[in-house]
């Protein structure tokens, strides 16, 4: 009696261990939530070249406004073999999120892009997608390029547009540029793998590791920019002039 005694409390203490692991995981992730969402890149200071003047008392606020807020999400489905990999997020419009946010993992490296949402779900380009094109910066050098992904291995990207003569080398730090809505300047999209030369053209194709791991993706945070709406409305506006 002992010995099966001992057996099921083995087994129960397993189980225990278990949920406790899950419950710390989740704990640590919604913390991981509310500290990204503190960050500074995920503000932004008021334009204050204008000032309001009153009874000859300059006021001049500098005053933080939040420009990203981060939602975190479980994933349920994900892709690295295919050409064409995509990421299904447990978490759809119900919990706010759109097309068109950003993804970023636990560790806030680049992940891909929301392209598709329902009321709870939603699907997320992976930047190993042969579609996938994210406008990046060289860290220390400054230029500006494109990541894309060849489809041939995982983790692998190509950053291409850089000029030949910029300062660069194995290891330099890969970010997001900061260019477009989806996401804020210098969140680590990875790092320089291999300098290829192309004597064709005056640019440069750069081999890039990912800093994300997509081989182990269990959590991530869609990135909600909270003045992409006002970025559109005056985008649009400027097109349908040029038209």
């Amino acid at each position: 009696m002992n010995e099966i005694t001992g057996k099921v409390s083995a087994q129960y203490n397993k189980a225990e261990y278990y949920l406790q692991l899950k419950r710390t995981n989740d704990s640590l992730v919604q913390a991981n939530q509310r500290l990204y969402n503190k960050l500074k890149i995920d503000f932004d200071l008021p334009d204050t070249t204008s000032k309001i003047v009153l009874d000859t008392i300059r006021i001049d606020s500098l005053t933080q406004y939040r420009k990203f807020n981060y939602l975190e999400s479980k994933v349920v489905y994900n892709s690295v073999t295919l050409q064409s990999n995509y990421i299904e997020l447990g978490r759809g419009a119900n919990a706010g999120i759109k097309k068109e946010m950003g993804v970023v993992d636990v560790t806030n490296c680049v992940v891909g892009i929301v392209t598709d949402v329902s009321d709870k779900y939603a699907v997320v380009m992976s930047l190993l997608n042969k579609d996938s094109k994210i406008s990046a910066q060289l860290k220390k050098a400054k230029d500006v390029g494109t990541i894309t992904w060849d489809g041939k291995e995982p983790n692998l990207l190509q950053l291409t547009g850089i000029r030949k003569s910029a300062k660069i080398a194995k290891g330099d730090s890969i970010v997001t540029s900061g260019y477009t809505p989806t996401f804020p300047y210098g969140q680590l999209i990875g790092r320089v793998e291999e300098i290829i030369t192309d004597k064709s053209t005056n640019n440069l194709t750069i081999n890039v590791r990912s800093a994300a791991n997509f081989y182990n993706l269990q959590f991530v945070y869609a990135l909600e920019d909270l003045k992409r709406d006002e970025i559109n409305k005056l985008l649009d506006k400027v097109k349908k002039q040029d038209q």
